[in-house]
């Protein structure tokens, strides 16, 4: 057995798997194990909620009346209204809503996607998912589209429906930084890998050859799509996902270290903090 297959079994019977070592961090599943989309109206009885995850879903959520803040991972949006915010899978968010809260909720799966063969609709799910918040200008639209998706049942009306809406919504938004390129094939793909946050690489070739190119092209692609280097973009993963632990959980910063595949828990204080200032113990205790 190597030296690191060595360590990592020690790390497992010491510690768990990964997917154990963030067991405290709570996460909910609001749809059904066979449902794709679900829209409900924002129930007007949340006020303050726990932080948590998603099930394997994405959300969407539209209010147009309430006050409050919304937390997303890291970071606290003060309710501004209209507002949508956009939660993803592997993201940490909660509530704190001091007002009656009016909207509707959006549920999206990756097999909606997967099933829809309009390639315009992936590109603005794209779009719109490096968001966590967009301010609106005008709603009515906004408001008739959540309203036809909260009853309609056929899958290529309900398509139609939300491809209106995503439109609509970058249309309505008050100034944003859009993305005016197509989102390439391999990046979409790189992401959704780095998605999965329970099994992080710092390593670029590893990412590379799971999307069947080479490092230099993936780099390529990260640099005209991003503006950043693909290794900046793994740092931004796993910085995200290590303060989502040192935030929400109680495991030490050693098993961080080892539930994002470091096998050196001084290897990874040094790379938190050359990519925040701060090393995570800092971190945590501010």
């Amino acid at each position: 057995m190597s030296l690191k297959n060595n360590i990592n079994y020690f790390c497992r019977q010491t510690y768990g798997s990964p997917n154990e070592l963030k067991k405290s961090i709570i996460i909910k599943s609001k749809i059904e194990a066979m449902e794709q989309l679900k829209v409900s109206p924002f129930r007007k009885e949340i006020r303050k909620t726990e932080p948590h995850k998603h099930n394997s879903y994405f959300e969407i959520i539209y209010l147009q009346a309430g006050s409050g803040t919304h937390t997303i991972d890291h970071t606290e949006f003060p309710i501004a209204l209209p507002t949508i915010f956009f939660v993803r899978k592997e993201q940490v968010h909660h509530w704190d809503i001091t007002d009656v809260p009016e909207g509707y909720v959006l549920l999206l799966k990756k097999g909606f996607i997967e099933k829809s063969l309009d390639s315009e609709l992936k590109i603005l799910l794209s779009k719109l998912s490096r968001f966590n918040c967009i301010h609106l200008r005008e709603t009515n639209s906004i408001d008739i589209l959540f309203g036809l998706l909260t009853s309609e049942k056929d899958f290529i009306v309900t398509e139609g429906i939300l491809k209106a809406l995503l439109a609509k919504i970058l249309i309505v938004a008050k100034p944003l930084p859009i993305d005016k390129n197509k989102t390439h094939d391999v990046l979409t793909s790189f992401r959704e890998l780095l998605n999965q946050t329970s099994d992080l690489y710092n390593n670029v070739a590893h990412y590379a050859e799971m999307l069947h190119t080479t490092p230099q092209n993936l780099n390529a692609i990260c640099r005209k799509t991003l503006n950043q280097s693909s290794a900046e973009v793994i740092a931004e993963h796993i910085i995200n996902e290590a303060k989502r632990q040192l935030i929400y959980t109680e495991s030490s910063v050693s098993e961080i270290a080892y539930s994002l595949n470091f096998n050196d828990t001084s290897h990874f204080v040094k790379y938190f903090k050359r990519n925040t200032g701060v090393t995570p113990q800092i971190f945590r205790n501010t």
